[in-house]
């Protein structure tokens, strides 16, 4: 991301922040940071993640009805939050209200075309849109996609386990599971983003 738009200086949303995990990143470099989240247990943790960084505030929001002013932010991180494009519309249309002219959004999703968790996905989500669907959908709302492949490196099979229950549904999962040996997994994001 830094690549592409750096944010040192600048002020920084990261929509759908959950627990806040990046917020103390983007905090290093930013003049401020907004985690917005519409689960009240998670902006609590995020809150209490972050209540020593004067520079980060965290408020409960949805995609749809971002809490801030019109062009109030200069780079918008988005991580698993937009997965399957097409309905996605109101949320686009909120960051073309509050990221500022020249700003920059990213959104982070799965590449279920690739990897041994895309493979996953793919088996555990059989009815979402088909990638080409979802590639064309970011495509036309004038995003650009930079393929990247990150990996999950636990410290114990107890703790792969646990995550692939909480990210794959069910009976999957445990398909997967029974087949996947290692405490490795290789997984292909999409990084989509654009200047506004």
């Amino acid at each position: 991301m830094l690549e592409i738009a750096d944010w040192s200086g600048r002020d920084v949303l990261d929509l759908g922040c959950g627990t806040g995990f990046h917020l103390p990143r983007f905090a290093e470099r930013a003049r401020s940071v907004v985690g917005v989240e519409p689960h009240p247990d998670l902006v609590a943790l995020a809150r209490r993640r972050t209540r020593r960084l004067p520079a980060v505030s965290v408020r409960q929001g949805t995609a749809q009805a971002v809490p801030l002013p019109d062009a109030s932010v200069d780079v918008v991180h988005v991580r698993w939050a937009y997965f399957f494009g097409p309905g996605c519309e109101p949320g686009l249309a909120e960051l073309g209200r509050v990221v500022r002219h020249g700003g920059t959004a990213f959104v982070i999703d799965n590449d279920p075309t690739r990897s041994t968790f895309g493979s996953w996905f793919r088996r555990g989500f059989p009815d979402r849109p088909a990638p080409a669907t979802v590639e064309r959908f970011w495509s036309t709302h004038g995003w650009t996609r930079r393929p990247v492949e990150i990996r999950w490196l636990f410290a114990s099979r107890v703790d792969l386990e646990s995550v692939v229950r909480i990210e794959v549904p069910g009976p999957v999962a445990e398909e997967v599971l029974a087949e996947h040996t290692g405490l490795e997994v290789d997984y292909a994001v999409n990084l989509w983003w654009r200047r506004f």
